[in-house]
């Protein structure tokens, strides 16, 4: 399985990074070049570094993961080669000061991004984690895996958003429809207001009692 990652920073180079552990075949990419090619040598496992669209153009899965504000541009970019791709939006819409989000209720980052690119394939996923759990390489907290919700429209795109979940040793959970990113972006706010706000740090996380 192929993977490109649009974005080599805290949350997209730590996954991609230990998605490679696990037979993925990563390619990264940012906007600062050398921060793709680091990622990629920190990687190891025969992965690759380029421009965004080496990133998209053999991947069968793409991981978005820049700041909410930049994916319009990247969006532009990369939307003709993303036709029939699955896209994993692990982005958030937060504000400036990131005391909350900047949309929601009526729609999310998610809905909003599958508008700008109709033909791909969006799944909403990895927002709700923090990146120093990622960056751990730890998918479990006292004995318990921590969840990682994700939310579509396409079912084959869900099932392979869900084995990358699994294979890092999260609990996927199936959340419905995209419609349900309005509510998996305002848990990764809690997560934001819990860890920072309330002081108990970034190494937290939900899980799924059932």
């Amino acid at each position: 399985m192929k993977l490109g990652i649009i974005g080599s920073g805290n949350i997209g180079g730590s996954i991609g990074k230990w998605a490679s552990k696990f037979g993925y075949e990563v390619t990264f990419s940012a906007r600062n070049i050398k921060h793709a090619e680091e990622a990629a040598k920190e990687a190891g496992n025969n992965s690759k570094y380029g421009n965004s669209h080496n990133a998209v153009s053999s991947a069968d899965l793409v991981l978005l993961a820049v700041p909410y504000p930049a994916v319009k541009d990247v969006l532009k970019e990369i939307g003709p080669e993303l036709r029939g791709k699955i896209l994993i939006d692990a982005t958030n819409p937060l504000n400036q000061d990131y005391s909350g989000l900047s949309i929601g209720f009526t729609t999310s980052a998610a809905e909003e991004i599958q508008k700008m690119v109709p033909e791909a394939k969006v799944v909403k996923a990895f927002n709700s984690v923090f990146s120093s759990i990622y960056e751990s390489q730890h998918s479990e907290l006292s004995g318990k895996k921590i969840a990682v919700f994700y939310a579509g429209d396409d079912s084959s795109a869900k099932a392979k958003t869900a084995e990358l979940i699994t294979k890092l040793g999260f609990e996927a959970v199936d959340a419905g429809g995209l419609q349900s990113a309005r509510t998996i972006e305002p848990l990764a706010m809690l997560n934001i207001t819990l860890g920072y706000a309330q002081g108990h740090g970034t190494n937290i996380g939900f899980s799924f009692l059932h």
